[in-house]
Formats: C-alpha cells, structure tokens, sequence
C-alpha cells in the first residue's frame, strides 16, 4: 500500500492529489482519503502551481474553489488517470494467463440480456474473468469515456459519431399493463391516454426512458406539458408497480418475457405509434482490441 491509501499508479502522487482535493474541496478530507498529512497536500498544490506557473485552488474563506487554470489542469489530469488505468490493466492482462476485463451494461440489458451470455462465455473461457457494472446508458457511456470499464454494451442513444460500436439487434418499446388495468381491456390507446395517466418512467439517464421520450417529441408533444406519474431507477420496482396494478409503463419487451408467458403483464398497442431502438456494443477506438473483438464476436455467435 502506497500514499495514496492503497491505490498504485505511476501517475505522478502531486497530480493525484489535486485530483482528490479537487473533488472533495477540503485539504483536511483530502490528507485522510490520501493518507498523507495536511502539509503534504499543501506542498503537492505548491509543487504544481510553481511548475506550471499558474495559480490552481482558490480560497474564499473556508471554501476551495478550482481557478480557470486549475479547471484546464483538472481536465488534463483526469485523462491522464483514464489513461493510466488502461495501461495498466491491458499490460497486467498481457503477461498473465489470467485475464481481467470490465464491462459495463446499461439496465435493461445488464439484467435481462447479458447474465446469459457472460455464464456462456465464463464457461467456455475459465481464464478470462468479466467484471460487470450496470447502470443506466448515461452513466455506461461516461465510464467508458473515462476508461473505467472497457467495453460497453448499451441500449438507445449515444454520440456514434465519437464511439466505435457493432449493433447487436432491435429491441422493441411496448406499453406495459397489468391484466387488471382498464387499458388491458383495449385494443388500443391514444398517446394522450397514456401520457395523462399513471405512466411510470425509467430515471433521467436511461436509454429507454430517452426513446420513449424521442418518439413523443418526433409526435410534437412539448415534454414540459407532462409528468410521469412515477419515476423509478429499477426495472423491477416498475414491474411489481405494475403487478399491483398501480400503475403502467413503457418498457423493452426483453424485460418483460417471463410476465408474458405466465400472464401477469398484458401489452397494449399505442395507436399508430411503433417505438423500437438498437443495443450495441460500444467501445473506444484504443481499447484491447482482441479482448473486444473476441468477446463481441462470442456474443452475435
């Protein structure tokens, strides 16, 4: 264990700690999280500013704030981390028959698409061990663009033009009932029923929520004329919502196969509206290239 209270890079400790005090605007914090004393963090700020001429941390009272300059320093110093976290990571999985890798799953996949395929490829590849994080698309695609993870696996938009990607199916966006609900006695409803009733969303972030939310202003609807009823950050929280009948939702059809097959959920057409959007493998254009081919190439198979 080294300075930084267990963390080993060879990244410069000074920047490493600007870093840190950076994000937790307290020299005091900073010296506890570091595991360096007080002064020390002082003299690393010292160090930087002197070596790059400039001033970095401002202080107004007992706050700290970043200066222009040391937002500019901050930027740099956070790809610099990124980018030292990959080095290591592909250079440890070079010279060992053991290898790790982190991939990263937005919440409709990672619950309901990916389980699958990792308990196959684990199988077939005991050497290689997969880390999972799932979150939502957002949150997925900031992780990968900050080297956190090395290869994601998202449903919905994102910046294609920035990021490599190989698209793996169509998914399909349904409204949700329970057997209970009025709706489920329909053929169809009407948008309006549906947006002025007791919709349940995804969280800000979600790729399926920015789908759904996609296909309503392509319709013409101003977003800032309605309220989901609910907002929830799990996917299963939604469906026992909707199993009480306290409310609908529109979800991927993935989600929702095991309630079809037993009856409990029931899909109700929304009239004249198809919503549909893509999963896709995403990944940087440096990232461990055979690990992503490989393990992408598995997945389509």
């Amino acid at each position: 264990m080294n300075a930084l209270g267990g963390i080993e890079l060879m990244m410069d400790v000074r920047l490493q700690t600007f870093i840190v005090l950076a994000q937790i605007k307290s020299y005091t914090k900073a010296s506890e999280i570091l595991n360096i004393t007080q002064p020390a963090v002082s003299q690393h700020i010292k160090f930087l500013e002197e070596y790059y001429g400039a001033d970095f941390i401002k202080k107004t009272g007992r706050t700290i704030k970043l200066t222009e300059e040391g937002k500019i320093l901050y930027r740099y110093a956070k790809q610099l981390e990124s980018i030292n976290r990959s080095l290591e990571t592909e250079l440890k999985n070079k010279n060992n028959i053991n290898k790790t890798y982190k991939v990263g799953a937005s919440m409709t996949i990672g619950e309901y698409v990916l389980p699958f395929m990792l308990a196959d490829y684990k199988n077939s590849f005991s050497n290689i061990n997969i880390l999972l994080q799932v979150n939502n698309t957002e949150e997925i695609i900031d992780k990968l663009l900050n080297r956190k993870i090395d290869l994601a696996f998202v449903e919905g938009n994102f910046h294609k033009e920035k990021l490599k990607h190989i698209k793996y199916k169509d998914d399909e966006l349904v409204l949700v009932v329970s057997n209970q609900h009025e709706f489920s006695k329909l053929k169809y409803v009407k948008i309006d029923d549906v947006l002025n009733g007791q919709l349940i969303l995804r969280e800000k972030g979600s790729g399926t929520r920015e789908t759904f939310e996609n296909k309503v202003l392509e319709l013409g609807y101003n977003l800032n004329n309605y309220r989901p009823y609910m907002e929830i950050g799990s996917i299963s929280a939604i469906k026992s919502l909707i199993e009480a009948n306290l409310g609908y939702s529109v979800m991927s059809r993935e989600t929702i196969k095991r309630e079809l097959d037993i009856g409990k959920f029931k899909i109700v057409k929304i009239k004249g509206i198809n919503i549909s959007r893509e999963f896709n493998f995403v990944y940087l254009a440096d990232s461990d290239a055979d690990f992503v081919k490989h393990f992408i190439t598995f997945c389509l198979k």
